[in-house]
């Protein structure tokens, strides 16, 4: 089947994360679906045509256009394997095109509003209750780094260097790169490793930095919950995502001054046309302050 080859190819061969083959997947299996009711029933029949009335058909359904990007740019990468594998005559992939994604400028949280997040946190932690001291360690390096949930809960302990307070990170395509953090995620990481972890750690464990209720590493899903937990109870901010503490991280630093080469090293951004949105943020930020500040505004 063209799909299971197609994800082999994506697990072995391209290195993909879990969630990128599990959307690309899902992807292919709807383009597919869509030819067969087109009466398409080899993939050698597959035409642009078709390839255009999928994204039209969920167009009209109401899907994003960052969706409709992501799928278009799946549908090439499919065609393009499959020319390769020879499954195909010619890639009708070539000439496909989405709508452009809309570049929305990313949720940030306001100074004030993390330090309410990390007083909470603290306060919990103070209990010495395991989770809860998971829960400050956790949060301190999200923000401290920038990591997304998936890298975060990738980490092992061995990952972490306090003597030079790096962290080092396998990101996206199996890059690995080191980013810094400071004392407060240093303090938070250190109690969760001396009270906290060996309270949960189990034989199945292994050297997972973060662990479940029952011992095994944490999965995306758990840390999102923290996060959106904590964000939600905050009650000023529409922002809930884990997300957000990584486009405040970044953004927090170009306000500060940090240069935007460096906060594509510390994001792990391949192009810098990505982290340039963050300075974006950092310039509506100061429009806004302008319009309110200045009195010839």
């Amino acid at each position: 089947m063209a799909a299971a080859k197609f994800e082999r190819y994506l697990r072995n061969e391209r290195a993909r994360s879990e969630h990128t083959i599990r959307a690309y997947l899902g992807d292919v299996e709807s383009l597919l679906a869509h030819a067969l009711t087109e009466g398409i029933e080899s993939l050698r029949q597959l035409e642009l045509g078709t390839l255009r009335r999928w994204l039209g058909e969920q167009s009209a359904a109401g899907l994003a256009r960052s969706t409709l990007a992501r799928r278009a740019a799946t549908a090439r990468n499919f065609t393009a394997w499959a020319l390769r594998e020879e499954l195909l005559d010619v890639d009708p992939g070539l000439r496909l095109k989405a709508p452009k994604r809309d570049k929305s400028l990313p949720g940030v949280l306001a100074q004030g509003q993390l330090n309410r997040v990390f007083a909470e946190l603290v306060t919990a932690a103070e209990s010495g209750e395991p989770l809860a001291l998971r829960n400050a360690a956790m949060v301190e390096l999200l923000y401290a780094t920038g990591v997304r949930v998936g890298e975060l809960a990738s980490l092992d302990v061995d990952n972490l260097g306090f003597e030079r307070r790096t962290l080092s990170v396998l990101g996206k395509g199996n890059k690995e790169r080191t980013v810094p953090f400071g004392q407060p995620a240093e303090q938070a990481v250190q109690r969760w490793l001396q009270a906290g972890r060996p309270a949960l750690a189990a034989p199945h464990s292994g050297a997972a930095l973060f662990l479940g209720p029952r011992g095994g590493r944490i999965d995306q899903r758990q840390v999102r919950t923290v996060v959106e937990r904590l964000l939600t109870a905050l009650g000023d901010t529409a922002e809930s995502s884990p997300h957000a503490l990584r486009h405040s991280a970044a953004t927090h630093l170009l306000d500060n001054g940090a240069d935007l080469r460096s906060v594509q090293e510390l994001l792990g951004h391949s192009s810098l046309a990505t982290t340039q949105l963050y300075t974006h943020v950092s310039v509506e930020r100061l429009r806004q302050s302008y319009a309110q500040a200045h009195p010839r505004a």
